[in-house]
C-alpha cells in the first residue's frame, strides 16, 4: 500500500514514518520542506501548506494520505492575526491537499486534528466523546474544527473517505513543550507545589497514537469517522509527576499545596491557561475506537512514560 505522509519531520510524524516503514512495511512517501534523511521511504519536496499549494504531481498512485503537518499550537503567538494564520495553513492548506488527493484517486485521508476541537476542559469524570458537539476556544482549535468541516464536505461528494483523529497531549521520547518542561524539572529535582492535585487528564503516548493511526489505514469501519485518542487511563497532575519521577529514577519532590491556593497564585501571575492545564481536568472517552475498530492502546501509561527515558534501565 502506498502512503503519503505530511509533517514527517515533526514529533509525531517521525514516529509514524518509522512505524509504517520499518514495522509494517508500507511504501511511504514523505513530504519534506527541508533536507531530511528518510530511511526506507521516498522523500519529495513539499509545497507550502496554503490555498495555493500544488500537490497534484506528488499524489499520483497514492492510496492513503496521513496529514500530520500543521501550524501547531503556539503559547505566545506573535502573529498580528493568529486566527488568520491558522486558517491559512490548517484550513485552506489542508483542504487544498485533500481536494487534490481526491482528484488523484486517494482512497482515504487521515487527518490528525486536536482535542481542542472539543474544548479546553471537562468536568471531573465527564469526558469528551467523539460525538460531542465541538466547542473550540482558541485560534488553533477553531482552525482544526473548520478544517474538519471542509473535509466532511469534500468526503460527501467524492469517493475519498476521511478519518479524523483528535489526540490530547502527546508525549514520548524527545517531546517538547509543557511536558518536556515538567520532565526537566522532575529530573533536576526541583520541588514542585503539585502534591495534592486531584484533577484527571487524558494523555497519549506517541506510540499508542501511531498504532491508532495505522489501524485507521486498514480498518474498513474507520471510514468517515471521528476518533478520540488516549492511553485509556487518566492521571492527575500529581500522579503524572510521580510516574515521571519513578521511571526517571528520581525522587518526586512534590509539596501538597491546596489546589485552591494554587489557582489564586496562577491568577495573580496572569497564568490562567497554565492553571487550567495543571489543575483542571480534560478527559477523553476512547470507547468508540475500542468498539468500532477493536483498538486497544498497546502500551500502558507506565510503558509510555518509560520510553521517554530510553537510557533508563526500566524502559
Amino acid at each position: 500500500m502506498n502512503v503519503f505522509l505530511t509533517g514527517c519531520t515533526g514529533f509525531i510524524g517521525t514516529r509514524i514514518l518509522s512505524a509504517c516503514s520499518v514495522i509494517h512495511g508500507l511504501n511511504m512517501t514523505a513530504a519534506v520542506h527541508r533536507p531530511f534523511e528518510v530511511s526506507l521511504s521516498r522523500s519529495v519536496e513539499a509545497p507550502s501548506l496554503d490555498s495555493q499549494s500544488d500537490w497534484s504531481g506528488l499524489l499520483a498512485g497514492q492510496h492513503v494520505v496521513i496529514h500530520a503537518a500543521a501550524r501547531t499550537h503556539i503559547m505566545q503567538d506573535e502573529a498580528v492575526e493568529p486566527l488568520k494564520e491558522y486558517r491559512r495553513v490548517n484550513v485552506e492548506g489542508t483542504f487544498k491537499l485533500a481536494q487534490q488527493a481526491a482528484e488523484a484517486g486517494v482512497i482515504r485521508f487521515i487527518f490528525i486534528s486536536s482535542i481542542k476541537v472539543n474544548g479546553e476542559q471537562t468536568l471531573l469524570d465527564q469526558p469528551f466523546s467523539a460525538d460531542d458537539r465541538p466547542c473550540p476556544e482558541d485560534a488553533y482549535g477553531i482552525s482544526k474544527w473548520e478544517a474538519e468541516q471542509r473535509l466532511w464536505q469534500l468526503a460527501s461528494h467524492t469517493g475519498m473517505s476521511v478519518v479524523i483523529i483528535r489526540p490530547p497531549l502527546v508525549y514520548g521520547p524527545n517531546v517538547k513543550g509543557n511536558f518536556a518542561n515538567l520532565v526537566e524539572m522532575i529530573t533536576r529535582g526541583f520541588p514542585l507545589p503539585f502534591g495534592a492535585v486531584s484533577n484527571k487528564r487524558s494523555l497519549i503516548s506517541v506510540d499508542n497514537l501511531v498504532d491508532l493511526i495505522i489501524t485507521c489505514i486498514y480498518h474498513p469501519r474507520a471510514a468517515n469517522q471521528v476518533f478520540l485518542a488516549g492511553d485509556g487511563r487518566d492521571l492527575s497532575t500529581t500522579e503524572l509527576l510521580r510516574g515521571v519521577a519513578k521511571v526517571a529514577g528520581r525522587p518526586s519532590r512534590l509539596i501538597p499545596i491546596p489546589t485552591s491556593f494554587l489557582e489564586v497564585v496562577f491568577l495573580l501571575l496572569g497564568k490562567k491557561s497554565m492553571a487550567q492545564r495543571l489543575l483542571g481536568s480534560l478527559q477523553v472517552d476512547i470507547s468508540k475506537a475500542r468498539d468500532l475498530l477493536g483498538w486497544e492502546p498497546p502500551l500502558s501509561v507506565e510503558e509510555g512514560l518509560s520510553r521517554c527515558f530510553p537510557e533508563n534501565k526500566n524502559s
